[in-house]
């Protein structure tokens, strides 16, 4: 096979050679523009990199895993609102709280807090406590039940 007798394809294309004068077409800036990061010898910016832009990647909603889908959520209730809405000696359940209206969505059950002051004596029958509601409860003279 002779070199001629070969196909356009295999061509060796030639190198451009840049910064070689103003009348080669890539003369004095070699084709890199006036100014600038990239005009710099050495320069390398990531394909990601927007010039202090806030990256696409930040900008974007992030997908996938997350455990909060698993997360077991709790109806709060304070002690503060069982003193308003309860008589003294009252037994307060979740259904009793859904009939008042304290409670408006059926979550995964009913924990207790203890914002607020409790002086009425009450039976509190509910999923979670804290600890500081069972003290505020107990003081009280009332009692505290898990379900």
């Amino acid at each position: 096979m002779r070199l001629e007798s070969l196909p356009k394809s295999y061509e060796i294309k030639k190198v451009k050679r840049v910064g070689r004068g103003p009348g080669s077409g890539t003369g004095k800036t070699a084709g890199r523009g006036e100014k600038g990061q990239k005009t710099r010898s050495g320069s390398s910016i990531n394909a990601w990199f927007m010039g202090g832009q806030s990256p696409l990647y930040r900008r974007l909603p992030k997908r996938g895993f997350n455990n909060t889908q698993f997360a077991i959520k709790y109806a709060t209730v304070n002690v503060g609102d069982l003193d308003k809405f309860f008589n003294d000696g009252d037994v307060v359940t979740p259904e009793v709280l859904k009939e008042k209206g304290i409670i408006k969505k059926s979550l995964a059950g009913i924990k207790v807090l203890a914002s607020g002051n409790l002086t009425k004596k009450l039976t509190v029958k509910a999923n979670r406590f804290s600890n500081e509601a069972i003290t505020k409860i107990e003081n009280a003279g009332g009692k505290t039940e898990v379900i």
